[in-house]
Formats: C-alpha cells, structure tokens, sequence
C-alpha cells in the first residue's frame, strides 16, 4: 500500500530524529521513500510555479497591459527588477503549495485546494492593493479591486495546477 504525503513525511521526521520508526520500513526503503517524496513535492511545487508563471506572463502581458499601464504607468518602471519578480513567484508558489495544494491533497479534493487557493489569493493580493490604496497618493480604487479579483483567480488556477500535477504523480 503506498504511503501519502503526510505518512513519509512523518517517517522521514521519526528517521532524522532517531526515534524508533512504528512501521516495519528498512532504513534503505525508509530513505527511498524520502526521495521518492521529496521528488513529488518539487514536481508539485514546480508544476504550481509554472502554471502561476504562464498564467499570470498572458495576463501581464497581453490581456491587461494596457489596464495597468492606464492605472499604474507614472509608477511603472521601464523594465521590471527580473529577480525580485522571480522572488516572488518562488516564494508565492511555495505559499501555494503548502496553505492550498496539499490540504487539498490530504483531502483528496481539487476544490478544497482551488478554495484554499483563491483565499489565498484574496488575502495575499488583497494585502498588497489595500495597503496601497490605503498609503499610496494616486493609487486607483479600480487597481485594487481588478487586482484582487486576479489574485483571487490566479492563485486558485495555480493551486488547482499543482493538485493535478500532485494527482497524477500518485
């Protein structure tokens, strides 16, 4: 029978710490399985981050450019700071994953992962839009509210990305 997420993990913890182990695992099918599961959560993770990445460059790039160039270009830099962008969508798809894929995982529900990412999303891009709004001379109210609404879609397409991607490594 093979073991989920949270049962390796557990196993992986109980290794590490040198408790004895309440399965009757040998320590080489022990550390085969923690590779095993370490593997899952980098597809996972890199099947989130790619699907957030392609999702949100159609949508930057094309759909709404020039919405935020409307709202946002005296603020606009002539080029994005690649690397902290790219800090950002590492850091988020890790938020993804773990407040949003795996409960759904553990839950054997894309819906629950979807759901949990779409708070996500609001919270996460409702802090970013509401702080400006509320700190920022000139930041538009329609900004924020088409902000958050992506935010909202964006992170539950993600999320529901990486429970796929994790569903079908099973």
């Amino acid at each position: 029978m093979p073991l989920d997420y949270f049962a390796a993990l557990a196993m992986t913890v109980q290794i590490q710490t040198r408790q004895p182990c309440v399965s009757r695992t040998s320590p080489n099918r022990a550390a085969t399985l923690q590779g095993a599961v370490m593997i899952r959560y980098l597809l996972t993770y890199g099947a989130t981050l790619v699907a957030f990445l392609a999702v949100d460059f159609i949508w930057l790039g094309f759909v709404a450019t020039r919405f935020y160039r409307e709202q946002l270009g005296h603020m606009m830099l002539e080029k994005p700071l690649l690397g902290v962008a790219f800090a950002f969508y590492a850091l988020y798809a890790l938020g993804i994953v773990v407040l949003a894929v795996l409960p759904g995982l553990r839950e054997d529900s894309w819906r629950t992962a979807a759901l949990l990412g779409a708070l996500l999303g609001l919270v996460a891009y409702g802090t970013y839009d509401l702080t400006n709004f509320s700190t920022l001379k000139g930041w538009p109210v329609m900004m924020t509210f088409v902000d958050m609404a992506w935010g909202t879609v964006l992170t539950a397409v993600a999320a529901s990305a990486g429970y796929a991607a994790a569903s079908f490594l099973k």
